[in-house]
């Protein structure tokens, strides 16, 4: 019973609150059709631009940089290069050292002769070996396609994301100064605090 009161109660205070609310004082009974404009209709640009995230995220996903370059970021366009080169350079050492490997382990288990081992029949490396530097090489190869895919991944949200920054404003009374201040009472004994203070 109590709990049917509390519902018909707040049930109540909505409809009331509801009926005493504002009305929207713009008239519906105009349509877009009866609208007139005398003159010249001109629309300024603002300096937002929607599009411009997902054109420099677009141009990062065809060619990495090239967002950045967009972006007028120049300075960018050689750590994205470098930084997608070096995983795309350790995977093609791994990948080269672990067909090597891998050929060397199948000829031995074949019975033939293979670059580990010499004329004379004696093993360089260890079958064994031979099987745990495979294993190692393909892990390595494959994290350092991860990586390259990571990094791939991370310039095209650099280039969307400082294309949305560019369009915020940048005013000097926006920005944060952080101050040290000495506390009067507890001079011997520092102690640190946070404080944030708004100025509009």
């Amino acid at each position: 019973m109590f709990l049917k009161k509390n519902i018909l109660l707040l049930f109540f205070a909505l409809v009331v609150a509801n009926l005493f609310g504002q009305k929207d004082t713009i008239s519906t009974k105009n349509k877009k059709s009866d609208l007139k404009i005398k003159g010249k209709l001109k629309i300024q640009q603002g300096i937002y631009d929607p599009l411009a995230p997902s054109k420099a995220a677009f141009y990062s996903a065809i060619f990495p940089g090239m967002g950045q370059a967009y972006n007028k970021k120049y300075w960018k366009v050689p750590i994205v290069w470098g930084a997608l080169a070096i995983p795309a350079y350790y995977y093609q050492i791994n990948n080269s050292d672990y067909k090597r490997y891998r050929t060397a382990y199948r000829l031995r288990k074949a019975g033939l002769q293979d670059e580990f081992t010499l004329d004379d029949g004696t093993e360089v490396i260890s079958l064994t070996t031979l099987e745990t530097a495979q294993e190692t090489l393909q892990e390595n190869r494959d994290f350092s396609l991860l990586s390259g895919i990571i990094v791939y991944v991370l310039q095209i949200l650099e280039a969307s994301v400082n294309a949305h920054l560019l369009q915020f404003n940048t005013d000097d009374n926006l920005s944060l100064r952080p101050t040290f201040m000495a506390d009067p009472v507890k001079f011997e004994a520092p102690t640190v605090g946070l404080k944030f203070k708004y100025t509009f």
